[in-house]
């Protein structure tokens, strides 16, 4: 069975990593998205609201589970027995980044990192845009999958 791992924050779910799932999917037999716990980052939604929003997206693709973590994201492959990371990358900057950090766990383990390329449509999106737009009161709609919509600025 191969089986990814998918880390995040999350913080909100949006619909570039969406993209990534779904077609993740279609490679993996199993996708586990794991929101890392960083306790020094400020998140502007709860973990329970998090993983909230994960499950209530992916509740009718049996494929995809959620969890939490803390640590290093290759302890938990090792952890989960896992072989891959999922990764997506929407633009050159994302992949230096993240070929940095895949290079360093492939180092530290015999964990392979996998990259999708976002598609065309959400290749603009990341978490952190939206949370900029919902604090300044824009629509954000667009840019999340449903289970997200029905939340409010903080």
């Amino acid at each position: 069975m191969k089986r990814a791992i998918f880390p995040g924050s999350f913080d909100p779910l949006t619909l570039g990593h969406y993209d990534i799932i779904t077609r993740g999917v279609k490679v993996f037999d199993e996708i586990i998205i794991a929101i890392g716990i960083n306790s020094d980052k400020k998140y502007m939604f709860s973990l329970e609201e998090r993983l909230q929003f994960i499950k209530d997206t992916f509740k009718d693709e049996p494929k995809v589970k959620v969890t939490t973590y803390s640590g290093l994201t290759v302890d938990f492959c090792i952890k989960m027995d896992v072989e891959f990371i999922l990764r997506g990358l929407r633009n050159p900057a994302d992949f230096e980044f993240e070929k940095a950090i895949a290079q360093t766990n492939r180092k530290l383990s015999e964990i392979e990192t996998v990259f999708l390329l976002t598609s065309s449509k959400t290749s603009f999106i990341s978490s952190s845009i939206v949370r900029d737009v919902i604090r300044h009161n824009g629509d954000y709609t667009l840019l999340v999958p449903d289970s997200v919509r029905v939340k409010k600025a903080p």
